[in-house]
Formats: structure tokens, C-alpha cells, sequence
């Protein structure tokens, strides 16, 4: 057998192997850079469109305790029981609850027998145990509490997103007008919608707009209500057709000349002139622009920024910046604006 021995490498080759060694780092390290350079922003349609906001609440909502009058006197089981005013209902004897009318059902069912309560109260899961009071006046057994489970309104698309159909509106969001709990969404919808009139803003009183809106016609379904806005699908992908543009990174914004696309007439949605006067990239909640109109037509027409007008986008520089979130109500030529990558993150 022929003895094999071993060799030492010559120093060509080993020069040939640290080159190749060298080459390949640095291949390894220019991949990522190059595939980030050339990753595309994010495209969006910015709308301004009014639609119709149907929302209907997971659970019911309590906004407010009341007392019964029963044969032995007054009485309020929710009361009795630590029910408080902000909390929401989802469960009686483990029946899911997500309408007035179930809730009623159920009470009347059980006819004043023991019942347990699922109860959320804000993060924490309850459990309460009551029993339903008959009212002398017309029989009925109830809680001795006034109960919400769905609400309605007006409000403005801020984007489409083409490829997806993903949707964003209001930039902020649905609170319960009585307790200002944010509505715990079950199931939703937007709709076409047409603004009928207008409130003009004031000092000390902000203004409105006033829109009708079709409640058969679904456009889109909603999936989430938070505090950064409300969002969903289209039901058709082109349903809203319009030039897609870049996403802005908060970084991009200036403080400067701006628009606003928004729809104050009819269904027309026009563009109107704004300045950024402020930027906050350290808000905890949606004012992270303050905004100035200075388009005189829009200060003709509803003096300012309205109620309504809430997810009209904010555009700069060719770049989708934000959208519209409130009014300052001594001063209805200036209002709040939320960065655009807050609303998509809270999509997301």
C-alpha cells in the first residue's frame, strides 16, 4: 500500500483561500444593505372620503345605574352587585351577550333567579353574581342598568392600501359618548355617506359636519377599533381608485406647507391648504401634529377644522404624512394630527 503523507498547504493557495474568505464577508454584508436600499415604501391611496361608521360592541356596555321600582321598593341589582358605569357585560350564565335584546331575553328567562355576570372592566375579567328585580310599573325583570351595544356616525377615510384592500379611518378612536370608553368592536362596517350640512366652528363651540349615510350598502368590514384609528377591509379591493403615494416616516415630516384632502360638500373631496406648525414625536396619544388651516376657502365653509372631519389625510412633499384627529375648540382654524406610521402600526 502506498503511504499517503500529508502536505502543507503553498502559500498561494492559502492566500487564495483568505481572498475568498474576504469576499464572501463582504458579500454577506453588502446582501442586506443593497435588498434595503432597494425595498420599495409603502404605497397608499390617500382618500378624504366621508363614509358611514356602523359599529356594534363586543358585550354591552353599561352607561349608567338606575334604581327599579319594585313591589318592596326601590332597588338596582346592578348596583348591589358592583357593577359600575364603563364596564361591559359580554356574559350571563356563560350565554354570550352582544345585544340590548339578548340581554333582555335572558333576564326574563331567568325570571329573577341567580345569575352569574362576566363583566370586564377595562383589562380586568369579573365575576358577579345577582339576581334581576321585577318592576311593578310593567312586570319586567331588569338590571337597573342603562346598556349600550352599538353606535353610528360620520366620518373621513384617511387611506387605502391597493394591493390589500386594508383600510384606516378617523385616527383615533370610537369612544362611548356617555362614559368615553373605547368601544370594544364585534363586528362593523363603513358605508357610503353624503354630507347634508355643516356647523360652523366657532370660539369656544367646535363645529359639525352633518352627512346621511346608507345602511344597507356595506363597503368594507371593520376589524379594529383603537386608540390609533378604526380599520378594515373593502369588501371590493377597487372600490376606491385614486394615485397610490409613499408612506412618510415620522423623521420626513417638516414644519411647513401641508393639505388636507377632505369631503365637506356632498361627496366631493377637494384639497385644502394647511401649515404644520408643531411636530411631537414623543406624544402619547394622537397629537402628534399641530395644523393650521390657512385655505380660505375652507375657513368660509366650516371655519376651520369640524367634527367629521376626523381621518382627513395629511399630505407633504408628495409623501402621506397623517391624518386629522381633533379640534382645538378656542380656536377652529387649528387642530391635532396623528403620524400615518402610528396609524399603520396600530393596523398592524
Amino acid at each position: 500500500m502506498q503511504e499517503t503523507k500529508e502536505r502543507p498547504l503553498s502559500a498561494a493557495l492559502l492566500r487564495g483561500l483568505f481572498l475568498a474568505l474576504a469576499l464572501a464577508v463582504l458579500a454577506l454584508t453588502l446582501v442586506p444593505r443593497a435588498a434595503a436600499a432597494e425595498q420599495k415604501p409603502r404605497m397608499v391611496i390617500p382618500l378624504g372620503q366621508a363614509v358611514g361608521i356602523k359599529l356594534f360592541s363586543q358585550g354591552v356596555l353599561v352607561v349608567g345605574l338606575t334604581d327599579i321600582t319594585t313591589e318592596q321598593g326601590l332597588a338596582s341589582p346592578a348596583k348591589a352587585c358592583g357593577i359600575r358605569t364603563g364596564d361591559v357585560i359580554t356574559h350571563i350564565n356563560d350565554a354570550q351577550v352582544s345585544s340590548i335584546e339578548e340581554v333582555q331575553t335572558i333576564l326574563q328567562d331567568l325570571s329573577g333567579r341567580e345569575m352569574e355576570l362576566n363583566v370586564l372592566r377595562e383589562e380586568e375579567q369579573l365575576e358577579l353574581t345577582t339576581r334581576a328585580a321585577q318592576c311593578s310599573a310593567d312586570g319586567a325583570y331588569k338590571l337597573g342598568a342603562w346598556i349600550r351595544d352599538s353606535m353610528a356616525g360620520i366620518g373621513t377615510l384617511t387611506f387605502v392600501e391597493p394591493a390589500t384592500g386594508l383600510f384606516g379611518t378617523l385616527g383615533h378612536g370610537i369612544n362611548d359618548v356617555d362614559t368615553s370608553v373605547l368601544m370594544k368592536l364585534q363586528t362593523g362596517a363603513i358605508t357610503p355617506a353624503s354630507v347634508v350640512g355643516i356647523v360652523k366652528g366657532e370660539d369656544g363651540r367646535p363645529g359639525e359636519l352633518r352627512g346621511a349615510f346608507t345602511a344597507g350598502e356595506d363597503l368594507g368590514k371593520l376589524f379594529a377599533n383603537t386608540q390609533q384609528g378604526v380599520f378594515g377591509y373593502l369588501t371590493e379591493n377597487d372600490t376606491f381608485t385614486g394615485t397610490p403615494i409613499p408612506v412618510a416616516e415620522p423623521e420626513e415630516i417638516r414644519e411647513g406647507k401641508a393639505t388636507i384632502l377632505s369631503n365637506v360638500e356632498g361627496t366631493q373631496v377637494e384639497e385644502y391648504a394647511v401649515e404644520i406648525i408643531k411636530i411631537c414625536h414623543n406624544a402619547t396619544d394622537t397629537r402628534d401634529l399641530m395644523l393650521k388651516v390657512t385655505d380660505q376657502r375652507l375657513l368660509e365653509k366650516t371655519g376651520g377644522i369640524v367634527q367629521g372631519m376626523s381621518g382627513s389625510p395629511i399630505v407633504q412633499n408628495g409623501k402621506l404624512v397623517g391624518a386629522v384627529t381633533h379640534v382645538l375648540v378656542n380656536d377652529p382654524t387649528r387642530g391635532y394630527g396623528i403620524f400615518i406610521e402610528n396609524m399603520l402600526e396600530a393596523a398592524e
